[in-house]
């Protein structure tokens, strides 16, 4: 089996959202990170000094190269990522991983009806 990395940077409020509607497409776990910063094309705005930023949450699941796509696409649906500003993901190969033997035995079933 080849995987992918799929890495979401989501409004905290929609995490949640995000993981269960992952799940449903075929993701079987996620590491999330709380609490990410960053900016898009337009820079959040101030008031006295006060940051209007809503924080982030990244996201991270390694998924089954086969099953990707749709739960890429499952992950952009959740989190609204078609409105500016509310996040995105994106999918980077992974050459090699350890530790995620149960996951294999879940997801063969699953990649050979994909083949």
């Amino acid at each position: 089996m080849h995987f992918k990395l799929l890495i979401a940077l989501i409004e905290e409020d929609k995490t949640d959202e995000v993981l269960h509607a992952a799940r449903k497409a075929g993701a079987t776990g996620a590491t999330v990170i709380n609490h990410a910063r960053g900016e898009g094309l337009n820079v959040p705005k101030s008031f006295f000094g006060l940051s209007l930023e809503m924080h982030r949450d990244l996201v991270m699941f390694i998924v089954e190269e086969h099953i990707s796509r749709e739960i890429l696409e499952t992950i952009g649906e959740a989190g609204n990522f078609d409105q500016p500003g509310t996040g995105m993901v994106f999918q980077i190969d992974v050459e090699d991983v350890v530790g995620i033997g149960v996951q294999i035995k879940s997801l063969a079933d699953v990649v050979e009806e994909k083949i």
